[in-house]
C-alpha cells in the first residue's frame, strides 16, 4: 500500500519542477536526517529545587525537569534555515535555553524544532546543546521517543537516523543517582543485581508436580504418576469442531497426543454442582491409573478441565501426569484482559496469540480498546474515513488524509502507529475467541479520547461538502463548528479530542457504529452482549488542582501559574451544549459526559445488548447510579489508585449498583514497568513498578489489605481502611495501554508473564486474602496479613512458572520477559538467584562468553561480572546486567 506521506511529498515536489532527490530542499532534509546525531541527557528531575522557575513556566504542581538535547553534525556543514525537525515528547516543553532555536507544540506529543533568525548553521562536526525544560520528570528511557524527522518545503520528510531505533537507551543519558528519583524524598528501591538477589532470597526450588496455574479451589494429591507417553484419548463429542481445534493446538504446545490411549471421560452434569460450585466454568477432575474423569457444570467447565490437564504437563518431558483429584470453580465471573490497539496498533496475529494464552489460563473476557485520540482501529462499513484517515498516522498538517504522527510513529504510516482490523479480521478474532470461551468486548471511547473519530468525520464532512452533499456531510459530524472552547486533554489535545454530546449527529454516529459492530458479531456467531462506552477523562487538565490563576492573591508555591480566565470546561463554548444547560436538560457542563453515557445506553438497550460498560469516572455524574442506565446491567472498570483513596471509593461504586470490575492502575496495569530500572518500558504515574510477584500479591476484594503488602509510587507506605459495606465485585481485569508499546514484541514483553498472575487472582482466592471488613485499617505497620502463607503461595506459583509455564510460553512463540537475575559477589564468590526457580542462569567475565551458573558449585570470580537468565530452549535471554 502506498503511504500518503510519500505520495503527498512526491506530488509537491513534482509541482515545483524538482526531482525528489536533487532539489536543494530535499538535499538539506537528507543531510540533516543522515548527519545529525541527537542525544538526550537528563540534567535534573527536580527543577524547582534546582532554581528553575517551574511555577511561572506554568508547570502543573510547579514541577519540571531539565534535559539537554544535543545535536552533533557528523557530516558536512549545513547553512540552510529552511527546515524543521518534528520530534515526539510526552512531557510538555516549557522553555528552550538556546536563542538559535524555537520549539512549538503542534498537538499531543508532537513538537516542532526550527531555527530562529539567530541560527548560524551547523558547522561540520559541530556540537549544539539545547537545554529544554519540560513538565514533571523523566525517569525511564522510554520517556524519550524515537521517530523524529526532518522536513522542508517541497521535500519528502525523512526520519533522523540516530533516532530511528527502538533501542531508546542508545540516545538517553543521565538516568542515574538522584535523577532516578521522582522527588528528593523518593524512597523506592532501585533495581540492581544485589537488590534483586535480596528480593528473590525467600524463594527456593520446590517440587510442584501437583500444582497448577491458576490454582484450583481444592486439590487432593494421589500416589505416584500415570504415563501419557502414548497420549490421552480426548473425546470428540463434547466440543464443537472449533473448540477441538483450540484444544489440539494447546496439546501440541505441551507435547501430548490427544488421540492416544489413556481414556478421558467427560460428562456435563450441572445438577451435580451445588452452592459455591454452581458457576459457569466449574468442573471436577480425577486423574488415576484407570484414566481421567471429568464432570463439568457446562461446556466451559469441560474446556477448562482439559486445560487443567495440559497445565499439569511438563512440556519439556510430556510423559506423565500426577495422580490427582481437583474440584474447581472460578472466583469471578469476569476474568479479563484489556488491550489498547489504538495508541499503537497490534496485529491480528498478536491478538490471536493472546487469546490462546487467555484460554490456557482460564481468562474469559478480551476487552479491545479499539479507538482513542491516536487511532481508530476497526473498519466500519459506510464510514471509510474512520480507518482511511483515523487508522493512519503520517505527516499531513491538515489531517485530511491521516492523523498527525504521535508516540514515536514518525512521518510515514509503515509502522504500528498505523493499521486497523478489517471487518474480516475482526470476525476472525471473534470466531477464534468464541472457540476458546472468551467474550470480546469492543470499546469505542467517547466523548473524550475521540480525536481519531472527530478528525475522520471532519474529513468526511469536507469531502461531502465539496461534492455538494450538505445533508450527508452533517449526518455524522461530531464537532460543533461554533464551539470555541479552549481545552487541553490529558494527552495534550484540544477540543478536537471530544465528540460533542449535544448534537443529534453524534448519536446518529454512535447508532451507526454499534449497528455495524453488532452485525459483525452476529456474522461471527458471537452476539454482541457488552458495549464498552469508554467515558474516561472528559476534562480540561488546566482546570485541575495543580494550577492556579496567575493573578491570584492567594497563590501557593507548589502550583503552576497560568491564566485561568482563558480555560474552558469541555463544550462550555458550544452553543448546542449551552442550549441543553439553559433548558435544564443537563444541570451543568460537568454532567454532559455522564448524560451522553445515559443517552448511549438507550441506543445499546434498544439493540438488545444487555451490558453497558465504562471506565468509572465516565459515569461519576450519573446521580442515580446504575439505575440511570437503560441496559440490564451497567459495569464499571474501577481504576482509582489505591493510595489516592481507591481503597474506599471502590466499595462506593459497588453500592451504586454497578458491577465492579477491579482494574487498578497500581496493581493490574501492564503498561507500568516491571521494576524500578530506567531500562524497563512503561509509564509510571500510578506506580514505579508492577512485577509478577506484586500482581500475584494483589488482594482484589479486600482493597485496604494491599496497604500492608505494598507501597505507593514513591516507595512509601499508605493506609487503607474499609468505610462502607458493599456488594461483591463482579470481576478483575488486567490492562495493557500502548503509549510506549510500538511493536508486537514489546506488547508480549509487557503482558507476559505477569498476566498469568492476574489470571491467578481472577480465578482463585488465596487463603492469605482476608475478608473485607468495615473499620479495619491496614498499613505497613499492621500485622493482619499472614505473610508466611503469602510467601509460601508465591513460592509455589514462582516454581510453576520457572519449571513449566515459561517453557510453554516459549513454545507458543510468545516474546515474554525473562526475569533479570539477582546476583552478589561475596569474598570473591558469585551467588545468583532468579524470580522463577527453575530458570537457567548464566554469567560472563567479559560480557561475551557465557557459563551456566550452578548454585551447588558457586564460582570464584574477580573483576567485572555480567549475568543473565536463559529460556528453556536456550534461544531467549533476559536483559544483561552487571554485578557491582
Amino acid at each position: 500500500m502506498f503511504k500518503y506521506s510519500i505520495i503527498a511529498a512526491s506530488v509537491a515536489i513534482a509541482l515545483s519542477g524538482c526531482s525528489a532527490f536533487s532539489n536543494s530542499e530535499q538535499q538539506v532534509v537528507n543531510e540533516l536526517a543522515d548527519q545529525l546525531d541527537i542525544q538526550y541527557t537528563v540534567n535534573t528531575n527536580h527543577g524547582a529545587n534546582e532554581g528553575i522557575d517551574c511555577q511561572n513556566l506554568g508547570a502543573e504542581w510547579a514541577s519540571c525537569n531539565q534535559v539537554t538535547m544535543t545535536l552533533t553534525n557528523d557530516g558536512d556543514a549545513v547553512d540552510s534555515k529552511d527546515w524543521a525537525i518534528y520530534f515526539h515528547s510526552i512531557r510538555l516543553i516549557l522553555d528552550v535555553d538556546n536563542d538559535q532555536f524555537k520549539i512549538t507544540r503542534i498537538t499531543g506529543d508532537l513538537h516542532k524544532l526550527e531555527p530562529t533568525d539567530k541560527f548560524d548553521g551547523f558547522a561540520a562536526g559541530e556540537v549544539v546543546e539545547i537545554p529544554l525544560v519540560g513538565e514533571y520528570w523523566q525517569l525511564f528511557d522510554t520517556d524519550f521517543l524515537p521517530g523524529a524527522f526532518v522536513t522542508a518545503p517541497n521535500a519528502e520528510p525523512k526520519l533522523i537516523a540516530s533516532l530511528n531505533t527502538e533501542d531508546v537507551a542508545s540516545f538517553v543519558h543521565g538516568l542515574e543517582g538522584n535523577n532516578l528519583k521522582r522527588t528528593p524524598d523518593d524512597n523506592n528501591t532501585f533495581a540492581t543485581a544485589s537488590s534483586r538477589f535480596d528480593k528473590n532470597a525467600d524463594v527456593a526450588l520446590e517440587d510442584v508436580r501437583d500444582a497448577l496455574i491458576p490454582t484450583p479451589m481444592e486439590v487432593v494429591a494421589g500416589q505416584g504418576e500415570i504415563s501419557i507417553a502414548n497420549g490421552i484419548a480426548l473425546p470428540t463429542n463434547i466440543f464443537a469442531a472449533e473448540q477441538l481445534d483450540a484444544l489440539n493446538a494447546r496439546a501440541n504446545v505441551v507435547g501430548v497426543n490427544v488421540h492416544g490411549d489413556l481414556p478421558v471421560q467427560i460428562t456435563i452434569v450441572p445438577e451435580n454442582f451445588k452452592a459455591d460450585m454452581a458457576k459457569s466454568g466449574a468442573y471436577t477432575l480425577a486423574i488415576t491409573d484407570k484414566g481421567i474423569q471429568i464432570q463439568a457444570v457446562d461446556q466451559a467447565g469441560a474446556f477448562y478441565a482439559v486445560q487443567s490437564i495440559f497445565g499439569l504437563i511438563d512440556s519439556q518431558n510430556a510423559t506423565s501426569l500426577p495422580q490427582i483429584t481437583i474440584k474447581d470453580a472460578p472466583r469471578f465471573e469476569y476474568r479479563g484482559v484489556m488491550v489498547d490497539v489504538a495508541r499503537n496498533f497490534h496485529s491480528k496475529d498478536a491478538i490471536l496469540a493472546l487469546l490462546d494464552q487467555m484460554a490456557a489460563y482460564k481468562l474469559n473476557k478480551l476487552h479491545l480498546h479499539l479507538t482513542d485520540d491516536e487511532g481508530w482501529r476497526l473498519q466500519i462499513p459506510g464510514l471509510p474515513e474512520l480507518t482511511d484517515v483515523g487508522g493512519q498516522r503520517c505527516f499531513d498538517l491538515k489531517e485530511q488524509n491521516c492523523l498527525l504522527p504521535q508516540l514515536g510513529s514518525g512521518p510515514s504510516s509503515d509502522n504500528f502507529g498505523s493499521g486497523y482490523f478489517s471487518k474480516a479480521d475482526y470476525i476472525d478474532i471473534l470466531k477464534y475467541a468464541k472457540a476458546r470461551n472468551i467474550e470480546v468486548i469492543p470499546e469505542i471511547d467517547m466523548p473524550a479520547h475521540a480525536r481519531s473519530a472527530v478528525v475522520s468525520m471532519e474529513a468526511r464532512y469536507n469531502r461531502l461538502m465539496a461534492e455538494g452533499k450538505e445533508a450527508a456531510a452533517n449526518e455524522y459530524r461530531l464537532m460543533d463548528p461554533q464551539d470555541t472552547s479552549n481545552v487541553t486533554t490529558v494527552q495534550f489535545y484540544d477540543k478536537h479530542s471530544f465528540i460533542n454530546p449535544c448534537m443529534d449527529s453524534s448519536k446518529r454516529f454512535v447508532d451507526k457504529v454499534i449497528t455495524e459492530v453488532a452485525a459483525m458479531h452476529k456474522e461471527a456467531g458471537m452476539p454482541l452482549t457488552t458495549w464498552h462506552f469508554g467515558g474516561d477523562e472528559a476534562k480540561n487538565i488546566k482546570l485541575g488542582a495543580g494550577f492556579q490563576d496567575i493573578n491570584s492573591k492567594d497563590g501557593v508555591a507548589w502550583k503552576g501559574n497560568i491564566d485561568l480566565s482563558k480555560q474552558d470546561k469541555p463544550f462550555a463554548q458550544s452553543p448546542q451544549c449551552q442550549m441543553l444547560i439553559n433548558n435544564g436538560t443537563v444541570s451543568d457542563f460537568a454532567h454532559l459526559p455522564s448524560h451522553f453515557a445515559e443517552e448511549v445506553s438507550k441506543i445499546v438497550a434498544d439493540k438488545g445488548i444487555a451490558n453497558f460498560q465504562a471506565w468509572q469516572d465516565g459515569l461519576k455524574y450519573s446521580d442515580g447510579g446504575a439505575k440511570d442506565f437503560d441496559t440490564k446491567n451497567t459495569r464499571v472498570n474501577f481504576w482509582d489508585v489505591l493510595y489516592w483513596g481507591g481503597t474506599a471509593s471502590v466499595y462506593e461504586w459497588a453500592n451504586k449498583g454497578y458491577d465492579v470490575i477491579v482494574s487498578n492502575p497500581d496493581y493490574v496495569y501492564m503498561d507500568m514497568p516491571y521494576e524500578v530500572d530506567p531500562q524497563e518500558r512503561g509509564y509510571y504515574w500510578a506506580t514505579r513498578a508492577t512485577d509478577t510477584r506484586k500482581m500475584f500479591g494483589f488482594a482484589p476484594e479486600n482493597m485496604p489489605q494491599n496497604a500492608e503488602t505494598s507501597v505507593d509510587r514513591d516507595g512509601n507506605g499508605f493506609s487503607g481502611k474499609g468505610t462502607v459495606e458493599a456488594q461483591p465485585f463482579y470481576g478483575l481485569s488486567a490492562q495493557l495501554w500502548s503509549e510506549t508499546v510500538r511493536t508486537d514484541e514489546q506488547f508480549e514483553y509487557m503482558v507476559f508473564p505477569r498476566v498469568l498472575a492476574a489470571a491467578e487472582r481472577a480465578w482463585h482466592r488465596a487463603d492469605w486474602e482476608n475478608d473485607y471488613q468495615v473499620g479495619v485499617e491496614y498499613n505497613q505497620n499492621t500485622q493482619l496479613v499472614n505473610k508466611n502463607k503469602l510467601n509460601a503461595d508465591w513460592t509455589r506459583f514462582a516454581n510453576i512458572m520457572g519449571q513449566r509455564e515459561l517453557a510453554k510460553l516459549e513454545k507458543s512463540g510468545i516474546d515474554y520477559r525473562l526475569p533479570v537475575p539477582g546476583a552478589k559477589v561475596e569474598n570473591g564468590i558469585l551467588m545468583m538467584n532468579v524470580q522463577f526457580p527453575g530458570v537457567a542462569l548464566q554469567y560472563s567475565l567479559d560480557g561475551k562468553n557465557w557459563t551456566t551458573y550452578q548454585d551447588q558449585a558457586r564460582p570464584a570470580v574477580s573483576g567485572d561480572v555480567w549475568v543473565r537468565s536463559v529460556s528453556a530452549s536456550g534461544k531467549q535471554t533476559s536483559r544483561v546486567t552487571q554485578v557491582k
